[in-house]
């Protein structure tokens, strides 16, 4: 048993939290059949927070707001023992983290919730904001798409708000709220946001009904759920008496490290990176949530800049016209037009089209736009191929300011070989995204068809210019 425990805890369940909940349940008015009735629909002020001292940690600043009741309960202390057993497990989570814990230990704050829950992401998705599990949920909070229109994320070709991690973590914490007002109880609040409220709201009715106790630790809720509390409290057990356990977390600085921009209007990732004088892979990885190679024509146009590049970024941007914030145009297809012959036309490929729009074959209609890349095509931005085990990406530091970024021609290199195992959860965009690649590529280098499908261990080559190694900073 111990040793499935551990198995899982490696596995699966740390990535795959998800809301199962239908969106007509989430809009139910009714209590769950008067357990727990609300005497108030304003969140309690649970935490009495007291005078904290900042030391300059992060970690230390939770470690002193946390309050909630660790019960002695044997999957708790399963995973309280897995933990302990695998310290580089948390390490590498805060690593990931690092980022943005202040941020969302910030809002946790500001709203007076237990500020165990701002460790869930560790459990949802391991911090990683690309996490995507098999029910279709995905990033940080790990929102399926009916669950996180409901919450008021938007998605769309260009944007998908559950990977932008404070809008993504707002509308978190909203559900949260939304689930604590209608249980009154916060076991149940995190049971019904990894199972659904009308799971919990069975559960409970079943146990009514045969006289049992409707206690979270008796429900008959799914496998995932009843491990999902328990792993969360022995998380937070294990970071609050970390020095007992012999557990070391590097320190986070109790302080902003990024900042939230409002840019204004449509901004090619590429020109920002360059504005802010960082490399492309950083204000990507800062910046999840944006599936293309630009912010949405119509919003949102917030970008996450890290704080020490904010005031250049700042200076840069209100130097540079608008018109020149975006390195593609719009091409309108002509009577007789093919793709390949646009390509040719305009001096860039047929898979940079398609990448671009979106295409899978080749079809396409004289009177629409297609957007084009500017510029000589046949150079491919310098990237450094990720790591087999880490899928981490770093790229060349930018040039300064109002210059574009530097590139290289790929007939004057040969081309280098990678290799990518197809790991649970990959797709196709996921993997395009990790080595800075298109889908169209992918696809060409493996040969590919449309009846192909990712297997998890099949083996992708991948064909890039090589460039000299640069570490990327979070």
């Amino acid at each position: 048993m111990r040793a499935s425990i551990f198995l899982i805890a490696t596995g699966f369940i740390l990535l795959s939290g998800c809301q199962t909940v239908a969106v007509e349940e989430a809009e139910a008015e009714k209590s769950l059949n008067g357990v727990n009735k609300l005497t108030s629909l304003k969140v309690p002020k649970l935490l009495a927070r007291r005078n904290y001292q900042d030391s300059g940690d992060v970690w230390e600043r939770i470690r002193y707001s946390m309050d909630m009741p660790i019960p002695d309960q044997q999957l708790v202390n399963q995973y309280r023992d897995w933990y302990i057993n695998n310290p580089q497990h948390l390490e590498q989570i805060s690593q990931r983290a690092k980022p943005f814990l202040y941020l969302i230990v910030q809002e946790f704050e500001h709203r007076d919730l237990p500020i165990e829950l701002a460790l869930l992401p560790m459990v949802e998705s391991s911090f990683n904001p690309f996490a995507y599990s098999s029910a279709d949920a995905s990033g940080l909070w790990q929102f399926t798409s009916p669950m996180a229109s409901h919450f008021g994320l938007e998605m769309n070709w260009w944007y998908d708000g559950r990977k932008d991690v404070p809008a993504a973590t707002t509308a978190a914490l909203d559900m949260l709220e939304y689930l604590y007002k209608k249980t009154d109880n916060w076991l149940y609040a995190l049971a019904a946001y990894n199972a659904g409220e009308g799971r919990l709201r069975e559960a409970i009715r079943y146990n009514e009904a045969r006289g049992l106790s409707t206690d979270f630790w008796f429900l008959p809720l799914p496998k995932e759920t009843r491990q999902y509390v328990p792993q969360l409290l022995a998380i937070a057990d294990v970071i609050k008496h970390s020095e007992s356990y012999g557990i070391s977390l590097k320190s986070i600085p109790n302080k902003p490290l990024v900042e939230v921009i409002d840019v204004g209007s449509q901004i090619d990732i590429a020109v920002a990176a360059d504005l802010a004088n960082i490399s492309i892979a950083r204000l990507q990885k800062l910046n999840p949530g944006f599936n293309r190679w630009a912010t949405s024509p119509d919003g949102p146009h917030q970008l996450i800049v890290p704080v020490s590049k904010v005031s250049e970024f700042k200076q840069a941007l209100a130097d540079t016209d608008i018109s020149a914030r975006v390195k593609w145009f719009k091409y309108q297809i002509r009577a007789g037009d093919n793709i390949s012959v646009i390509a040719k036309r305009h001096l860039t490929t047929v898979s940079e089209i398609k990448a671009m729009n979106d295409i899978n074959g080749d079809k396409i209609v004289a009177g629409q736009f297609l957007y084009m890349p500017q510029g000589v095509s046949s150079m491919t931005p310098e990237v450094e191929l990720a790591s087999t085990n880490t899928a981490q990406v770093s790229s060349k530091k930018q040039a300064a300011p109002n210059k574009q970024p530097r590139i290289v021609t790929t007939s004057n290199q040969p081309a280098v070989q990678s290799d990518h195992t197809v790991k649970y959860g990959d797709t196709l965009w996921s993997i395009a995204k990790v080595y800075k690649v298109s889908v169209e590529q992918i696809i060409a280098w493996n040969k590919m068809t449309d009846k192909d499908k990712l297997t998890v261990g099949k083996t992708l080559q991948f064909y890039q210019q090589p460039f000299q190694q640069q570490q990327t900073q979070l």
